[in-house]
C-alpha cells in the first residue's frame, strides 16, 4: 500500500473509533496492533493507556509525541466521543513519519510517545511519570493549525500555546419561594457577580489574557423556586505562566469576597493546570529545516503564537533540560479546533508525516 493510502486508512480507523481521555482502550490496542506489524518494538502500560515505542541505535534519543484522546461533546444533537481537535491525524501523522524512517540508518534513538489524556491536561505527566523522557534530549510534536493561523501547504516551526487552567465551583445558598426572594439566598445572583469579576480583571494591556465563566447550572424544574446551590466552572488563559498565576490568585480573592459579600459558603477546586509554551531555539531551528526541505522556504510560516493550551508544555516544565518545538501543519481547519463538525484538508496529513519524519532523519543522522 502507498504511504498515501496507509496514512490514509489509519486516519478514518482513528477517526471512526475515537475514545475520550483515559479510555483510549481500542486506540492503544489498534496502535500496538500496527506497531506489531512494521516489527517496531513498544511499551505499553498495565495503569494507563497509551504507549512508547522506540527505534534507531546509539546513546542519544530524540523524541516525539502524539496525542491519542478525542473530546465528549454534542454532535448533530448526541452526546458522543468526537475527535474535532485533530488527534486523530496527529496519530495518523506521526505513524506516517514512523513508517517512513522505520528502516533507515540512524545514528541515533527515536522514540515514539502515544499519549493519552491530552484533553484532561495530564496525560503529559503520566508518560514523564512512566519514563517516557529517559534520556531524552530534544522532543517534537506536531498539530493541525486552524485556518485563520495557517492555510493549507504552509507550516510553522513551533507553536507558541498559552497556559491555561480550570476551576469547578459551587455555590452553597438557601432554597426560597419565588414569592419571598428574602427568605432565601440565591445563588444566581452570586454566579452573575462572578461573571462581573471576571470582567473586571486587569493586567498589562500588553499582555494576552482572558478568564469567563464556561459552566453555570442552578435550578430544577420549578419555576417557582430560587435556587440556593448552583455549580460552575471558569477557564482561565494567558499567553505567560506569570500572568496566569497572578490571575489565579486575583480569582480566589474574589471569590472569597463574593462568598462574604453574599453570606454564603462557597467551595472550589483547580481541576488542571496547563502551562504555556516553552520553545526551544535549538529545537525550532531543527524543525524549520526539516519544513524547508519538505515544502520550501516559501512554504514556512512564521512561529505561531496562539490563546490555545497543550500539555505537551509539561515535557519541558518537568525537564527544562530537554529542547522542544511543535510543528504546526497548515491544513484550511474550520470551522475551528473543538468545533464538532471540525474538518481539514487530508492531504496535510502525508504533508506532515513527511515533515516530521524529515525533521527526525535530519537530527538523527546527526554525529
Amino acid at each position: 500500500m502507498h504511504i498515501e493510502a496507509q496514512i490514509q486508512q489509519w486516519f478514518d480507523h482513528f477517526h471512526k473509533y475515537p475514545e475520550v481521555s483515559w479510555k483510549e482502550y481500542e486506540t492503544t490496542n489498534k496502535l500496538a496492533e500496527i506497531l506489531d506489524e512494521l516489527g517496531v518494538p513498544y511499551r505499553r502500560f498495565d495503569d494507563v493507556t497509551g504507549l512508547l515505542a522506540e527505534i534507531g541505535e546509539g546513546e542519544e534519543v530524540i523524541a516525539v509525541r502524539a496525542d491519542i484522546d478525542a473530546l465528549w461533546q454534542e454532535v448533530d444533537g448526541v452526546y458522543r466521543a468526537n475527535h474535532s481537535c485533530g488527534h486523530d491525524a496527529n496519530i495518523s501523522m506521526v505513524l506516517g513519519a514512523l513508517l517512513l524512517i522505520k528502516d533507515e540508518k540512524l545514528n541515533k534513538r527515536i522514540r515514539f510517545i502515544f499519549q493519552p489524556a491530552e484533553e484532561k491536561g495530564n496525560g503529559a505527566n503520566a508518560m514523564i511519570d512512566r519514563g517516557a523522557l529517559k534520556g531524552v534530549t530534544h522532543l517534537f510534536g506536531v498539530h493541525l493549525r486552524p485556518i485563520e493561523e495557517l492555510p493549507f501547504g504552509k507550516v510553522s516551526p513551533a507553536i507558541h500555546h498559552g497556559a491555561a487552567m480550570f476551576l469547578e465551583g459551587k455555590i452553597k445558598g438557601i432554597d426560597a419561594h419565588g414569592a419571598r426572594p428574602h427568605q432565601g439566598k440565591n445563588a444566581i445572583d452570586v454566579a452573575v457577580a462572578i461573571h462581573q469579576a471576571l470582567k473586571n480583571l486587569y493586567f498589562s494591556p500588553f499582555e494576552a489574557y482572558s478568564a469567563k465563566l464556561t459552566k453555570i447550572q442552578a435550578g430544577g424544574e420549578s419555576a417557582n423556586i430560587i435556587p440556593g446551590t448552583a455549580t460552575f466552572s471558569i477557564d482561565a488563559r494567558a499567553q505567560k505562566n506569570e500572568i496566569l498565576f497572578k490571575m489565579k490568585d486575583q480569582i480566589e480573592k474574589d471569590l472569597q469576597t463574593l462568598a462574604q459579600l453574599f453570606d454564603i459558603d462557597m467551595e472550589w477546586t483547580w481541576e488542571d493546570i496547563t502551562p504555556g509554551a516553552e520553545v526551544s531555539k535549538d529545537a525550532a531551528a531543527i524543525t524549520k529545516q526539516g519544513i524547508i526541505d519538505v515544502v520550501g522556504e516559501e512554504n514556512l510560516a512564521d512561529e505561531v503564537i496562539t490563546s490555545g493550551s497543550d500539555d505537551f508544555h509539561f515535557y519541558t516544565i518537568r525537564h527544562p533540560e530537554v529542547k522542544a518545538a511543535m510543528i504546526g501543519i497548515g491544513a484550511d481547519l474550520a470551522p475551528g479546533l473543538h468545533h464538532p463538525n471540525m474538518s481539514f484538508n487530508h492531504e496535510s496529513l502525508v504533508l506532515g508525516a513527511k515533515i516530521i519524519a524529515k525533521t527526525l532523519t535530519n537530527f538523527s543522522k546527526k554525529n
